[in-house]
């Protein structure tokens, strides 16, 4: 992606203005003040010591804060890239150049996501102030990231097709969020029904249709209190947890970022020609 002249342009305009460092600079100083001010209050209540289980806490609550983030952030961001472009009606000049359908989505989503990237990667001094007291592993903290990297491509590939799809940026931005949140919140509400209405009533636990375990393997706030070893052992799929997550959603990545370089060749998409 180097020689992508889509993503470059899009990066030079994102990180050459104020606004980025701007933002970056308040969400640190914001979160950065949360966590301090959290370890004040339980040193104040309980003076001379610290101890790590509260700083466990302090991590997970972070930790599910980041991922609301991305569940609100990067639809916002992807969701108008390519709908802006036909509205500003400047669609029609990417599509007669030499750059194909497929660097188009690419240099859009790759330059839409980079802003959530970095302000991830801003976060990681303010987990080395709450790792100092202990609570928790580094490899939690390892698999912690590349959840949010995989949560963030998936959700930054559903923002680029129905910015592919749809004409409108607000259609486009109404669909993505109630996608995502179908996503966040549907996925394990359905799976608790399903558990619900197949249960046996009477003494004991019923075993977990396979169904509702899929449907939890693939809820991004159950997998993140997994990964923190907030939840106990589920049904076996034959792969473990974050492998069902990680190759689900790649996958589907994939596939929409296929799918919506389809949407913008001649032809391809409903509404998403450059004839029109």
């Amino acid at each position: 992606m180097k020689g992508n002249p889509v993503l470059l342009k899009e990066m030079r305009q994102r990180f050459r203005t104020f606004k980025t460092p701007l933002i970056i600079s308040m969400y640190l100083l914001i979160t950065g003040g949360l966590c301090l001010s959290y370890i004040y209050m339980r040193w104040r209540n309980m003076p001379g010591y610290y101890q790590p289980g509260m700083s466990r806490e302090l991590f997970i609550t972070f930790s599910m804060i980041q991922l609301a983030l991305i569940a609100f952030v990067v639809p916002g961001l992807t969701s108008g890239s390519i709908s802006a472009e036909r509205e500003k009606q400047t669609l029609n000049v990417l599509l007669v150049t030499r750059l194909k359908p497929l660097g188009i989505v690419l240099g859009k989503m790759i330059s839409s996501c980079s802003f959530m990237v970095i302000i991830l990667l801003a976060t990681l001094p303010l987990y080395n102030i709450i790792i100092l007291y202990g609570g928790f592993s580094p490899g939690q903290l390892a698999g912690v990231f590349i959840f949010y990297l995989v949560t963030l491509i998936a959700f930054g590939s559903v923002g680029m097709a129905c910015s592919a799809f749809f004409k409108k940026t607000g259609a486009s931005v109404v669909v993505s969020y109630i996608i995502v949140l179908t996503i966040m919140a549907g996925t394990i509400l359905l799976g608790a029904f399903i558990y619900e209405v197949t249960r046996v009533p009477g003494p004991g636990s019923s075993p977990t249709p396979l169904i509702s375990q899929i449907l939890q393997d693939l809820n991004p706030p159950m997998v993140m209190l997994r990964i923190l070893g907030e939840t106990g052992m589920a049904r076996s799929l034959g792969l473990p947890y974050w492998g069902v997550y990680t190759i689900f959603y790649l996958l589907l990545s994939v596939l929409l970022v296929w799918w919506s370089a389809r949407q913008l060749r001649p032809g391809g998409g409903k509404g998403m020609t450059w004839r029109q």
